[in-house]
């Protein structure tokens, strides 16, 4: 395994690779594994729409800023300045 394979920053070892395929060969309970849910949790009646949006770098740099200041990822501010705008 290369020195540089990381999750979430931790090295991942040959002995964790083979755990993972053990785990694997015995199988999963599939029922749990359905009640997880797919993809994020909703965040209303209907589907969110993903769009794209362009930003300079200053842009995005002002953005992250605020958010990490704020303790907020980028899309909860762009959707606040957006619900602000919208008043």
């Amino acid at each position: 395994m290369g020195e540089r394979e990381t999750i979430n920053g931790v090295p991942v070892t040959d002995e964790q690779i083979e755990a993972w395929a053990a785990e694997a060969e015995a199988g999963y309970d599939v029922a749990a594994l359905k009640k997880r849910g797919r993809g994020r949790p909703g965040r209303g009646a209907e589907p969110s729409q993903v769009i794209a949006l362009r930003l300079t770098a200053d842009e995005l740099r002002t953005l992250d800023q605020r958010a990490a200041r704020e303790n907020k990822s980028r899309s909860e501010v762009i959707r606040e300045a957006l619900g602000r705008s919208a008043a």
